[in-house]
């Protein structure tokens, strides 16, 4: 009996050994668990000192220092392509041509209007001709001579002289006129009576020439056959004439031309006569001041206004042909650049205006990075830097820093800050091209034995530009300000603020621990020591 019971508390023994063993991992079990559940919410890590390498990344795209798009200054027919896109070209290559047949027009009226315009001006300053000037004066004399005739009436010459040639003007009419009688007068009867004698014989004679030759046809017949038709046609058209009358056509012409001097004659003796009428004097007037003028213009120097002008009509025209000129060379897209065509506008026969084609200059390649206003202050031109491209990441081309942008670029809706930083794109075999994405590490400098933590470990306030960490000072957490400098991709230098071995929470909650019920006299987790 006593044994059964020995047994008995043996086995119960046993039993509470397995359940506190059970009990004791599964506390060991739930503590861990809530430790990786915690840790995965939240953090703690310690600030402490290590070395540093400054660096800065940042990325962009491959962009091009020298692109143009090219456009015409006019509107004008397409008359030739001679590129494609992917061409090279070289610098003043001509990359479209417009049709200049106007353009040529144009150039060419506004060239001779220049010669015009300079020669005018060149006879303006030259020295007058001998010749020229003793012509002028001539014709001065001669308007005044005129003109004096005028004014001082005729002399007794004169007009003696006017009516002897109306005295001989009316003789010739007389003349004209007696010749034109004589020949009316010059056909007697007695001649018209002779040529009807004439024809009746002639045509007798033809009777008899008829007669023989139908009797006895040979060539001597008909020979005297033809002179006798010959005979009679010339003796009818004698009778035909005297019958018609004289010809007077000479005689009536003489005595019209006769007519027309004696009006003339006649004319300019009322003219002589009567003395110069007030139109007369007015236009002998004229002439002289016209021949006047011309002296004047030869003999006198121009004035200062005269030669402005001159030389003004001489500019402005010189200035239309440098624009016409201009227009031709501009129908003409030449390349500025050695470079690739990336896109053309237009085809042969189309009406051209605007952009006709685009390239850029592929040795001018460089990067263009956005980089965070943090880490602008750290940068200078001359820097080195690693360049990788998304499209070969594996390959790292050598770089610098070539320009900083002075202005800062924004976001609508964002308060981020970046400046545009220009990377010289070094030597590389690889095809690199416009538009590629590019990422770069851009190196800032080294600090050794400095106070650092990591980078998730800080909390930016774009708007204030400040930095916090959460510090853990005994049960509380506080929302410290800290200083920085230079981080790299990891860690951060902290220059005030902080102090080596502090601790920070990362996360909303500190990590808590679990533990079985009653272990902790209220069932509840709790967090371990600051420090454990």
């Amino acid at each position: 009996m006593q044994k059964l019971k020995q047994r008995k508390w043996m086995v119960g023994t046993a039993v509470i050994l397995i359940l506190a063993i059970v009990a004791a991992v599964w506390v060991r079990n739930g503590r861990a668990a809530q430790a990786q559940s915690d840790t995965e919410e939240s953090e703690i890590v310690t600030a402490f000192i290590g070395d540093l390498s400054a660096s800065a990344a940042a990325s962009g795209q491959v962009t091009a220092r020298r692109e143009a798009s090219l456009s015409v200054d006019r509107p004008g027919l397409v008359e030739r392509v001679n590129v494609r896109v992917g061409d090279e070209v070289t610098a003043r290559d001509v990359l479209v041509e417009l049709d200049t047949a106007d353009l040529e027009l144009s150039l060419a009226n506004a060239e001779q209007n220049l010669r015009l315009q300079e020669a005018n001006l060149a006879n303006l300053l030259a020295e007058p001709e001998a010749a020229d000037v003793t012509a002028a004066e001539t014709a001065v004399a001669s308007a005044q001579a005129t003109l004096d005739d005028l004014l001082d009436g005729p002399s007794a010459e004169q007009l003696a002289a006017s009516e002897a040639s109306l005295r001989s003007a009316q003789a010739s009419v007389a003349s004209a006129s007696a010749n034109l009688g004589s020949a009316q007068d010059t056909i007697k009867e007695s001649q018209i009576l002779a040529a009807e004698a004439a024809l009746l014989a002639a045509q007798q004679q033809l009777e008899r020439a008829q007669d023989a030759d139908d009797a006895n046809p040979t060539e001597a017949t008909y020979q005297a056959l033809l002179e006798a038709h010959e005979s009679v046609a010339s003796a009818q058209a004698n009778l035909d004439a005297l019958r018609e009358g004289p010809d007077t056509t000479a005689a009536q012409g003489s005595l019209s031309a006769a007519a027309a001097r004696l009006d003339g004659s006649q004319a300019n003796y009322n003219l002589t006569a009567n003395g110069a009428t007030d139109a007369q004097i007015a236009a002998a007037e004229a002439q002289l001041a016209q021949a006047q003028a011309t002296l004047a213009n030869l003999v006198e120097e121009p004035t200062v206004e005269e030669i402005t002008t001159a030389e003004a009509n001489v500019e402005r025209v010189r200035i239309s042909v440098q624009d016409a000129a201009d227009a031709l060379a501009a129908a003409m897209i030449t390349a500025p650049f050695d470079g690739v065509v990336t896109a053309v506008h237009v085809n042969i026969g189309e009406y051209a205006s605007g952009v006709v084609v685009e390239l850029v200059d592929t040795s001018s390649l460089q990067v263009v990075l956005a980089v965070d206003e943090v880490d602008i202050g750290d940068l200078s031109i001359g820097q080195p830097a690693a360049i990788t491209l998304e499209t070969w990441p594996e390959t790292t081309i050598a770089s610098q820093i070539a320009a900083i942008a002075p202005s800062a670029q924004t976001s609508a809706g964002s308060s981020l800050i970046t400046y545009n930083v220009y990377l010289s794109l070094g030597e590389t075999d690889l095809p690199v091209r416009v538009g590629m994405t590019a990422d770069a590490n851009l190196i800032t400098a080294s600090f050794n034995d400095t106070l650092l933590v990591p980078n998730r470990a800080i909390n930016a306030d774009r708007e204030k530009g400040t930095y916090s960490v959460q510090l853990i000072v005994g049960e509380e957490i506080r929302d410290t300000t800290v200083t920085i400098g230079a981080r790299d991709d990891q860690n951060t230098q902290i220059t005030s603020g902080l102090s080596a071995g502090d601790e920070i929470l990362i996360g909303d909650n500190l990590p808590t621990l679990s533990f079985g019920p009653g272990q902790d006299g209220d069932g509840e987790g709790r967090r371990p020591p600051f420090g454990g």
